[in-house]
Formats: C-alpha cells, structure tokens, sequence
C-alpha cells in the first residue's frame, strides 16, 4: 500500500438476540444481523451505537464490532496514526 493511501482498519458492526446475558452465544445464527464494514473504529462505533440504542427495549439484543483487520493478520502490530 502506497504511504500516502490512507490506512484501513477494517471493523465489522454485527448483533443479534443472545441466549442469555451471561454469554456472546446468539440464540439464532440465522438472525444474526451483518450491520456492516467499516474502514476505521469511528466510523464502526457510529453504526453500533445507532442499532444498539434502537433495540434498548430488548435486553437480550447486543450488538459487536469485530476488528477484522487484527484477523487478517494477528502478529501485526497496528501502526500509529499520522
């Protein structure tokens, strides 16, 4: 990636209804909702926070943001930010 390409960080915004409170087990991996990709954490936490408050009535629901650019590669430490 060319320097002055801006760095990706790719999070994933996902949730559903969990079995119970206890746990990160869904009840249903069929209603697993993809909430969407996004390039940077901030971005990621917006989508969360909007879909996390409107199902506060229902306190089984929970939604997550997976960093998938740790997935894809692990070992790799992130690089600071310019």
């Amino acid at each position: 990636m060319p320097d002055s390409a801006p760095q990706q960080l790719l999070h994933l915004v996902i949730g559903g209804e969990l079995v119970d409170l206890e746990h990160n087990t869904f009840k249903n991996l069929d209603d697993v909702e993809i909430v969407g990709l996004y390039p940077n954490y901030a971005a990621a936490h917006v989508a969360w926070r909007a879909k996390a408050q409107s199902t506060v009535d229902n306190a089984q629901m929970r939604y997550f943001i997976v960093h998938l650019h740790r997935l894809l590669d692990p070992n790799q430490e992130p690089k600071p930010a310019r």
